[in-house]
């Protein structure tokens, strides 16, 4: 009985702090998406300007659709942002744009753990899809092997967020650092800003902690199968 309500409790944890942290992310962006910073600089428009203050005017910025799907694509030396971040001039607008920027700073400086990040996507692809995949054949067929593989896979997943955690740091850092140099924003917007990248932020410790508990979930579930 014990076991099976840890079992459970992990999983509504789980699905708890996930949920908390979409929901601060999405409530902060929500919030500072309406508030016009002093300047009424759009979030291509400071991003273009962080790009060639720091030499890399060769990385060109496009405007992509969705709600917060604002990314820097290394590959492609492109900086992609949502509609709302690339022709907003909200607060939110120049705090995500400008976190973008950091992404293509720490490649120009070859950071560390960009890298890294970098080399595991293909891994990451591959484990994202075959790590339940071999669990459910595993339960299916009966074998511990497959089940244990598929663990594995989950084991890769929660290396790549772990390391995707000081990149997104970092970068927001970097953002901070460059929205107070520039003056993009003046000192209660900066704070904003940060209350935002905060938030963001947090939604990668919520995935790291998420995917601990599920190794630790589907350990607790098919490690007794051996005794």
């Amino acid at each position: 009985m014990n076991y099976y309500f840890i079992v459970y409790g992990l999983t509504y944890i789980a699905i708890f702090i996930t949920l908390i942290a979409q929901i601060f992310v999405s409530s902060s962006y929500n919030k500072y998406s309406k508030v016009r910073n002093e300047r009424g600089m759009s979030g291509k428009d400071a991003a273009r300007y962080l790009l060639d203050k720091n030499g890399l005017n060769d990385i060109d910025i496009i405007e992509t659709k969705g709600v917060l799907t604002d990314h820097y694509d290394p590959k492609n030396k492109v900086i992609r942002l949502s509609s709302n971040v690339y022709k907003g001039n909200s607060v939110a607008s120049i705090a995500v744009a400008c976190h973008e920027c950091g992404h293509a700073i720490q490649d120009k400086e070859n950071y560390t753990f960009l890298r890294i990040r970098s080399s595991l996507v293909p891994f990451v692809n591959f484990s994202s899809y075959a790590g339940y995949f071999a669990i459910v054949l595993g339960c299916l067929f009966g074998s511990l092997n497959l089940i244990w593989i598929g663990i594995l896979a989950e084991v890769v997943i929660l290396l790549f967020q772990l390391i995707t955690l000081p990149v997104e740091i970092n970068a927001s850092k970097r953002a901070l650092k460059e929205l107070d140099y520039s003056h993009f924003l003046n000192s209660n917007e900066l704070k904003q800003g940060k209350t935002m990248l905060t938030a963001a932020a947090l939604t990668y410790v919520a995935s790291v902690a998420s995917t601990l508990i599920e190794i630790l979930r589907l350990v607790l579930m098919f490690g007794r199968r051996e005794d």
